[in-house]
């Protein structure tokens, strides 16, 4: 799928020079966003919530992980995660194992590229199959990312590297629990975007792979698309895709679309599915030839009859190379731009690490939102998603959450399908100014829940499962107020292009530091909570969660008590109940925006503690009790979120008689909600509560 390399230096060379004229210019002035966007975001947004939304902007690009991007972001879920999860072998999921026992942790690929004397932009793709998915996720364990991918699954990037990318950040609304939708590579993961899932091949096996891409031999997927259910309805929507895309337009894979194309193209000599078709037109250097393929196939399309033509002509029609971004400004120029706009860039443009850069990707989100922006009243009314399809083989240390074992629709092969490992999601709009950061869980199905949301189009084929665990993007919005710009860091100079190569981790490695300071948060519709006692000789674990919506939560079991992580999605009230593997126990349980409770004690314990959260005035209420016969003695203190110099202050001992049982309140208020606590008694007894405490209002990250 890759371009020939010497094109792809040209093209490269030449995008470049174009961010040079347009976003380095403004850099200069301290910002890489279009100057008219930046004036057209002075006014304030408009008021009818979803009603005043007009355009959904969405463009997918290709094979970056979150960490791999924003991992040293400020205020979101990075390195500086206080919930990283522990691997089996005590160290952080950080701590990557390698060869001959070696640990990889996260490195600049910066500091590599100065070693290994590359260009930073330029780095190679690693695998990004079903089974390398698999091995790295590994029962989500997550200790299996540098035999699977190799030790430059742990590359990131800095500000300095993607200034764009962090500037949008800065202004827009970042998700940092926003998952790729499968276990593996682009066409999969694409599915979920266009049709709400990814069903079966012909033969039977799950479309966990690119197969798609054979396109002279595949039969394409039977099963309708979200843009077909648009169509139906009588809304507007148009794909925008070039020459050459990367085979990135998933569409094209789709029976309807397959037989369209071939009766469009029959009159081209013998090409019969558009990727065939739009090579000869690309790679002729004869322009008569060129002219006269172009004119076959508008022959063919005359054929078609009005449905036909109307499918063709919003999901097939492609454009010359290197005018998507003219196209996107006509349409908007022209007062035509549809309701829902699908952007699939060409390979140089993908951002993909095998065969386009960042650097590439910017240029053209430049060219796209200076075309909303020198259209403001468009730009008022308009929603740009900017994602990621998959995470190519690059690392991320967020657990995804994972379907039940016995869920149909979202296993194959005893593997769970989904969700898939962690990929940005930048949300520019609006109503989304103001550079925050919302951590609700979300997935490509979530873009399709948008738009039913906005348009009242269902999407029948989106599994309820991920209905239960992903939300539909509304939380990451404030269609109640506007929000001033932010100021930002002015962003560093865009590096030159050199080769193409993979980073290698230096000998002294130390965890990169993520940058000081918190970012607004939306609120979520999640609080949870979970509290455990021993009871007929197992962990009885009573779990809450007073939210609006399914909370995902893991366990992972560190003594035994599981062969592998377990899984359990909860609203209202549930039990989990944890066997014990010998003498003691010791298992954490994580969940969404820092939610952690670890549990560890003797089998034989008298010491328990039941938590209650009380929302309205931000309180932990930690209900402590002795059990046995004799007393207990506790020691409550917290572990973050409190004025390192007032500790002692808060730390407090308290001495339960046996049978009784008090309560000590922990305020969470000063800190925006947030807490981490730790609670300890005899013979090894601990608990750690940590989370954040949801008011329904906006809040600050943690």
């Amino acid at each position: 799928m890759s371009p020939d390399i010497s094109r792809q230096r040209d093209v490269s060379r030449r995008r470049m020079l174009a961010l040079g004229g347009g976003a380095l210019g403004a850099a200069a002035a301290g910002s890489l966003l279009p100057p008219s966007l930046r004036a057209a975001m002075a006014a304030p947004a408009p008021a009818g919530g979803l009603r005043a939304v007009r355009h959904v902007v969405i463009l997918m690009q290709e094979n970056r992980s979150f960490d791999h991007y924003f991992g040293t972001l400020r205020g979101v879920r990075g390195f500086g995660d206080r919930n990283a999860v522990e691997l089996p072998s005590g160290r952080t999921v950080f701590e990557q194992p390698g060869p001959l026992g070696r640990t990889v942790l996260p490195f600049p690929v910066r500091d590599a590229a100065e070693a290994q004397r590359k260009d930073l932009q330029y780095i190679g793709d690693l695998d990004h199959s079903w089974g390398g998915g698999a091995r790295a996720w590994r029962d989500g364990w997550m200790d299996g990312w540098v035999p699977a991918k190799t030790a430059a699954t742990m590359a990131y990037y800095d500000r300095r590297d993607l200034p764009l990318h962090y500037e949008l950040a800065d202004t827009f609304t970042i998700c940092d629990a926003y998952h790729s939708s499968v276990h593996t590579s682009t066409s999969p993961n694409r599915n979920h975007l266009w049709s709400g899932w990814t069903g079966y091949e012909a033969d039977g096996s799950r479309a966990v792979t690119n197969a798609a891409y054979a396109e002279g031999t595949h039969p394409g997927y039977p099963w309708p698309t979200y843009a077909e259910r648009l169509e139906k309805a009588g809304r507007t929507w148009k794909t925008y895709t070039e020459w050459e895309n990367f085979t990135d337009n998933n569409i094209e894979f789709f029976t309807t679309f397959k037989k369209i194309a071939r009766k469009a193209l029959a009159a081209t000599g013998g090409h019969t599915y558009m990727e065939s078709f739009y090579a000869a037109v690309r790679e002729t250097g004869d322009a008569a030839e060129r002219a006269r393929l172009l004119a076959a196939l508008e022959d063919g399309v005359a054929t078609l009859d009005d449905r036909e033509r109307s499918l063709f002509e919003r999901g097939l029609r492609r454009v010359g190379t290197g005018t998507l971004a003219d196209a996107f400004r006509a349409d908007v120029a022209a007062g035509t731009l549809p309701e829902v706009s699908y952007l699939v860039p060409s390979a140089a443009d993908s951002e993909h690490p095998g065969a386009s850069s960042p650097i590439a990707s910017a240029t053209l989100v430049h060219k796209v939102l200076d075309a909303l922006g020198s259209h403001p009243d468009v730009w008022r009314h308009t929603v740009v998603l900017i994602n990621y399809d998959e995470n190519d083989g690059f690392f991320d240390h967020v657990p995804p959450p994972v379907p039940p074992a016995d869920d149909p629709d979202e296993r194959w092969k005893g593997l769970p399908t989904g969700l898939g490992i962690r990929v940005p999601l930048l949300v520019v709009s609006p109503w989304t100014v103001g550079g925050h950061v919302c951590s609700e869980v979300f997935d490509h199905t979530s873009v399709i829940r948008f738009l039913e949301r906005w348009t009242g189009v269902a999407e029948p084929q989106i599994t309820p499962w991920r209905r239960r665990v992903t939300g539909d993007l509304t939380s990451a919005f404030d269609f109640r107020r506007g929000r001033p710009q932010p100021e930002v860091e002015r962003p560093g100079a865009v590096p030159p292009f050199t080769g193409r190569w993979r980073p290698q981790p230096p000998q002294a490695q130390h965890m990169p530091v993520q940058e000081p300071g918190t970012r607004p948060a939306r609120p979520l519709p999640y609080q949870p909570d979970a509290h455990a006692r021993l009871r007929d000789g197992a962990v009885a674990v009573t779990l809450s969660n007073t939210g609006t919506a399914h909370v995902p939560l893991a366990l992972y079991p560190y003594a035994g008590e599981f062969a592998a992580p377990q899984h359990l999605d909860v609203r209202g009230s549930a039990q989990w109940t944890v066997p014990l593997a010998g003498d003691a126990y010791r298992f954490t349980i994580t969940g969404p925006n820092g939610f952690r409770r670890e549990f560890a004690g003797r089998a034989t314990g008298a010491a328990q503690v039941t938590s209650r959260i009380d929302p309205h005035e931000r309180d932990l209420h930690l209900t402590l009790a002795a059990t046995g016969s004799g007393p207990v003695t506790f020691t409550v203190r917290p572990l973050g979120y409190v004025d390192e110099a007032d500790l002692a202050g808060w730390t407090r001992r308290v001495t339960v008689k046996p049978g009784r049982g008090r309560t000590v309140v922990h305020s969470a208020a000063d800190a925006h909600g947030w807490y981490d606590v730790e609670v300890t008694g005899p013979d090894g007894f601990r608990r750690r509560l940590m989370g954040h405490i949801e008011n329904g209002r906006p809040s600050v990250s943690g």
